[in-house]
């Protein structure tokens, strides 16, 4: 890791060591990838304001995210399959997250389960909800989370239907994966993963397999989580759950004043300005070009995170300024984590703290709260 520069340098390391399939679940959008590129280009078109002569030799990064004391304002999205890009790749993510003193947010669709991942950390985590039409497993679910403590919920909005993402058809991709003359091929040249993920506590999704009648083998899993995403989940259903989960809970989705405005009054204690990162409605808009819009619409009312191409202190910088209290990475950390396991992890973590703090110099600011729309170029 010594000459890892920026967040791209992982995700080459990661595209060199981790098999295709897996590689472009993690970097790949919905169709024709148009909201997946206009978040990256939407941010980079954002410019500072630099500042001269401001005394900064106290710049500090620690901020509160839902009333919690953290190092900096990060945390690391809910991502599937971490567990195929590295072994236990989400014990170790988690580990890295805390060690860092941010949150980390375990996927409903996670290798490792709720359990694992309790089990082998010091503190509590995050743990993210998709709805399915068997809602007595996702009530179980609900309660899973809060028997391992975790110490948010963070309810996935977005997802009543599935973009295609048509690498991962191309792919033919499948957890755990179906063997084919070019995946052994591809598997062959990887043996460092390979290694990895056979030395992992598992291998398909954690959080489903032992805990729903039979679904023991891939094909009935895959048929079952085909038909359980729910088109008829609406509002209604956010106070469902609202009833059952007992501690704070974060809506993760929202890009339209409207449902913003409709999210505030669920009582939950934040939101994601988030459109999935480009992998599902192509054609939306970026997250940050949605994000002023929402924050002055209801930032006074609930917490408002921001996720959707965040690779860079730069970026989590330009969401701050534009109303944003902390910032979510998903792509960032995966390619640390497909590069290096939690060292990767960590590094991604590390990268975007030190260019944070160096934006923060030059543009004039010490400290999170001084953050807004004055550190931008008019």
């Amino acid at each position: 890791m010594k000459h890892i520069t920026c967040i791209e340098d992982l995700r080459q390391l990661h595209k060199r060591k981790v098999p295709k399939a897996f590689f472009d679940y993690a970097d790949r959008g919905s169709y024709a990838e148009e909201t997946l590129r206009a978040n990256r280009a939407d941010l980079e078109a954002i410019k500072f304001r630099q500042r001269i002569l401001v005394d900064v030799s106290k710049r500090d990064l620690s901020t509160t995210i839902l009333g919690e004391p953290t190092s900096m304002p990060l945390i690391l999205a809910p991502i599937g399959l971490c567990g195929m890009q590295h072994g236990d790749g989400e014990i170790l993510a988690c580990r890295a997250a805390q060690e860092a003193g941010i949150p980390f947010t375990l996927s409903t669709m996670s290798i490792c389960s709720i359990e694992d991942v309790a089990q082998n950390v010091d503190k509590p985590f995050w743990f993210q909800l998709y709805v399915m039409k068997d809602r007595g497993f996702i009530k179980e679910l609900i309660e899973r989370a809060a028997a391992a403590k975790c110490s948010a919920l963070v309810l996935t909005v977005d997802l009543q239907v599935i973009g295609q993402r048509h690498q991962d058809i191309k792919n033919g991709m499948t957890v755990p994966p179906e063997w084919s003359l070019s995946k052994v091929f591809d598997f062959a040249t990887k043996p460092a993963w390979v290694a990895g993920v056979l030395r992992g506590k598992r291998r398909t999704f954690g959080n489903l397999v032992g805990h729903l009648k039979g679904t023991d083998d891939i094909t009935a899993l895959s048929t079952w989580i085909s038909s359980q995403f729910d088109t008829s989940l609406n509002w209604k259903d956010v106070e469902w759950i609202r009833s059952i989960w007992p501690g704070k809970l974060i809506l993760k989705g929202i890009l339209d004043v409207e449902d913003a405005g409709e999210a505030v009054k669920t009582g939950a204690q934040a939101m994601v300005v988030s459109n999935h990162g480009g992998r599902q409605l192509d054609g939306a808009p970026s997250s940050i070009e949605v994000l002023p819009e929402i924050v002055e619409a209801v930032g006074s009312q609930m917490e408002i995170m921001f996720d959707g191409g965040v690779r860079s202190g730069q970026d989590v910088m330009r969401a701050l300024a534009l109303g944003a209290k902390s910032c979510m990475i998903g792509r960032a950390y995966v390619h640390g984590l497909g590069a290096g396991g939690q060292a990767g992890v960590a590094k991604a973590i590390d990268l975007i703290a030190n260019e944070l703090s160096v934006t923060m110099g030059l543009t004039g600011v010490n400290t999170i709260a001084e953050i807004d729309d004055r550190v931008l170029a008019v």
